[in-house]
């Protein structure tokens, strides 16, 4: 799709992911680095059996698809020969200092008078600007800063991070979307563009319902294990078994298939299963309406029936009684699973002696422009003397389109639900798109029935779950199993530029929508689908929500203390991460579309994109065995690495030293007290060996202080340190502050809400929310009027029918 591409990736291991997408989308990605090559090449994992340069499997599974020169920006002649390369390229990603680009006089005002319509995108902690914008990083930093480590980890112990480290994958992944957004604004301006991302922004959207949760309803949500933490519900979601755990959460299809299966197996008797409504239970729960058996009594007896059976056995039994009982993988039952086979997700990845693993394949499944990587990881060098074609003359803009969105008049069908299609629709109507959301009452989308609710005032308008992943998108409802309906949706599909559904696999073929009709009624138009398994598979039928997928791809394993049963990730996890994958799809689709008139059908299992997160380590447990676990804060390469207690009820400040130097710098910092000055203190082996002393001595040192006010201390001397912050504080977070992350906006129900801003900022280019979340229905005579053209007559004759409900 991205064919007429080039980008420059000047990034290291923590944002190489962001090229590698467009690459896998058909760019030419080529990789500058430096004398000796990138540092990422000598990243962990390692294989001591491979050439010198190509022993990280990091490197290898993030640079597949990839070009690599060798240019020297320390000297004039190299700066020289990067101009050059500059002026041939679209798009360049790096992730250096704040201002060390520029620095070197390689700015981006420098290379826009090279290359006057370039995409720079800037991917650094907390933005190119601003308070923190000089702070010090790592991904435990990051993650309390962001606010992940104040919802992750047992309520009993310190907040924790995910141990296989994750918070750069999110905005690396969130850096491809931007680029192509980008992109599009370039095409309507004719502009140079400059991205900035920030690590902490996109943690920040890992919060989900928690994100401003005290804002809303008065109170933070606050870390709890596995619990499901919902306004109406709180309920686990872990349940244990024979060999390990199993995730599952008491919707109506599980009980239905449960019920029967636990009198199967005499768990229950006749009497009990016959005691209930199982059909309503569900709705009854969420509402917090009678139920004859309180949920704590129906968990008790599923765990009984679960503890008989391993998880395997349960996760193949779900499928045949079709509900949703997911494993806690661990990385190696990721590589054993059937589904995955079938669908031929694996790439074939030749390592440099011949030996063949299998590395995460498509993100997603195109059906005209397949996603590939077209070469193995480069060895340094290996494309110096390649030559480059001369560039193509700048893409220049009508008049007038100067100014515009970049995708105004766009149009966007949304039948999507839940989590991760309204959020990857959002991508769209933020930044200009027509978006006309298609409801129903019955479901109403679950999120508009759980919470947080303003004011604490429960409302089917209130919750800002809902409003946070819909703001300016049209709401239309629509019953698609009537006559009506089915005739309205099929108008709306031949309007859309973009089609989008989340519902289980096969639905909307189901509703006769599927992608045979809505090409018939627009050739053209880009139809996408996603759920947790995909369209195709043993698993294709697989309902449920991103903590089911989480638990799947194997990052609850990952997550919390090895003594006990995982304790995150928060949340349904990879509904942020999906997202970030889907819509950087979408975009190069549509400027495929662009050039070639042609649509095409987007087949997204969000495990299969979520996989990504987890490459170095699938490749690692093929080569070494090994199977990463959760191992609370602990990490090989640093140490003190954990959260210290402050002053104040469950206030943390993360510190991370991974280095002698930071060591050096914390001694100074604490005032040099003599249980620091141990001689095997001074190397990281040393620091490693007695962490439990060290710990213990920190957190007696931090305890009566500010957590804030630690870190800023911290920070001054030289050391990674990172407040632990809830939706609270981060409200209040100078930096966020400082990027005007969040814009309050009057919702016609809630009133002034301060909605969640995007994950990064486009220079000259204000972009955030254009307008609140619907109300439910708010513009259905809008839409049929306005937009789908229906005169009065049908209008009486659709809503008569009941085709609105």
């Amino acid at each position: 799709m991205l064919r007429p591409y080039r980008v420059l990736d000047l990034t290291d291991s923590r944002a190489e992911l962001g090229p590698l997408l467009l690459a896998g989308l058909g760019a030419e990605v080529i990789k500058v680095e430096p004398p000796g090559g990138s540092l990422s090449r000598r990243e962990p994992p390692l294989d001591a059996k491979l050439p010198e340069g190509l022993q990280s499997l990091r490197f290898h599974v993030q640079n597949r698809g990839k070009q690599s020169v060798v240019l020297d920006l320390e000297s004039a002649s190299g700066r020289s020969a990067f101009l050059d390369l500059v002026a041939t390229a679209d798009f360049l990603f790096e992730n250096a200092a704040p201002g060390s680009m520029a620095a070197r006089g390689l700015g981006f005002d420098r290379l826009r008078e090279t290359r006057r319509d370039l995409v720079y995108v800037a991917i650094t902690p907390f933005g190119q600007d601003g308070p923190y914008a000089q702070h010090r990083a790592t991904d435990l930093t990051l993650a309390a800063m962001g606010g992940m480590m104040a919802l992750t980890g047992d309520a009993d112990r310190r907040p924790v991070r995910i141990t296989v480290p994750q918070t750069w994958y999110h905005a690396a992944a969130e850096s491809a979307a931007a680029a192509m957004i980008a992109h599009h604004r370039r095409l309507a301006t004719g502009d140079a563009q400059l991205v900035d991302v920030s690590v902490q922004a996109a943690i920040f959207w890992t919060g989900l319902n928690a994100m401003i949760a005290h804002s809303i309803q008065g109170k933070d949500i606050e870390r709890s294990g596995t619990l499901l933490q919902l306004s109406t519900l709180v309920t686990p979601l872990v349940y244990p078994c024979a060999d390990g755990e199993v995730v599952l959460i008491t919707t109506t299809a599980t009980l239905k298939g449960l019920v029967p299966w636990l009198l199967e197996d005499g768990v229950v008797t006749p009497a009990w299963a016959a005691g209930e409504d199982w059909s309503s239970y569900e709705a009854r729960m969420l509402t917090g309406k009678s139920l004859t058996y309180p949920l704590p009594a129906v968990q008790e007896k599923i765990r009984e029936l679960c503890a008989r059976y391993r998880k395997a056995e349960l996760f193949a039994r779900g499928l045949a009684l079709g509900i949703t009982l997911a494993p806690v993988n661990t990385v190696a039952d990721v590589l054993a699973l059937e589904h995955l086979a079938v669908r031929r997700y694996w790439e074939t990845y030749v390592l440099p002696d011949g030996r063949a693993l299998r590395a995460p394949g498509a993100f997603v499944k195109l059906s005209k422009t397949p996603v590939s990587f077209a070469r193995p990881a480069p060895a340094l060098g290996e494309h110096d003397a390649t030559p480059r074609a001369a560039a193509e003359p700048p893409h220049r803009a009508p008049a007038a389109a100067q100014g515009a969105l970049p995708f105004a008049g766009l149009r966007v069908a949304d039948f999507s639900w839940i989590g991760v299609g309204p959020i990857t629709a959002k991508y769209l109507a933020d930044h200009g798109a027509t978006v006309v959301r298609v409801e129903t009452l019955n479901p109403a989308d679950r999120l508009r029935l759980v919470g947080p609710f303003k004011d604490n005032v429960p409302g089917i308008d209130r919750c800002q779950f809902f409003a946070s992943f819909n703001t300016s998108k049209l709401s239309l409802t629509l019953n698609l199993k009537s006559t009506e309906g089915l005739e309205v949706a099929k108008r709306l599909i031949a309007w859309a530029d973009v089609c989008l559904d989340s519902f289980t696999a096969g639905t909307m073929a189901d509703f006769g929508l599927g992608y045979d009709v809505a090409r018939e009624l627009n050739p053209s138009v880009i139809m996408a689908s996603t759920c947790l398994m995909g369209q195709t598979g043993p698993a294709a039928p697989l309902a449920g929500y991103g903590y089911h997928a989480a638990a799947i791809s194997g990052f609850y394993e990952v997550t919390g203390w090895d003594d006990r049963a995982p304790a995150g990730p928060f949340n349904a996890y990879t509904d942020t991460i999906a997202p970030r994958f889907l819509a950087a799809t979408l975009l190069a689709a549509l400027d495929h579309r662009r050039r070639t008139g042609e649509g095409q059908y987007v087949d997204q299992a969000q495990m299969e994109s979520s996989l990504y997160f987890l490459g170095p380590e699938i490749l690692d447990q093929q080569v070494s065995g090994r199977v990463p676990r959760r191992a609370g804060n602990e990490s090989a390469t640093a140490a003190p690495h954990d959260a210290y207690p402050c002053r104040g009820h469950d206030e943390w400040c993360a510190i991370a030293v991974e280095s002698d130097a930071d060591w050096r710098a914390l001694r100074s910092a604490l005032g040099d007290p003599e249980w620091t000055r141990a001689a095997e203190l001074e190397t990281l082996d040393g620091r490693r060996a007695k962490r439990d002393l060290i710990d213990r001595h920190l957190a007696e040192h931090t305890r009566g202080e500010d957590a804030r006010a630690l870190m800023e201390r911290l920070q001054a001397a030289g050391v990674p340190a990172g407040m632990v912050q809830r939706s609270s504080d981060l409200i209040g977070d100078p930096q966020l502050l400082y990027r005007r992350f969040f814009r309050t906006m009057k919702h016609p129900e809630m009133g002034d809400v301060p909605y969640e801003g995007h994950q990064f900022r486009i220079r000259g280019y204000d972009n955030g929310p254009r307008f609140p979340a619907p109300c439910l229905g708010e513009h259905s005579i809008h839409v049929l009027q306005e937009i789908l053209g229906y005169g009065d007559e049908d209008l009486a004759r659709i809503a008569g029918s009941g085709a609105l409900a």
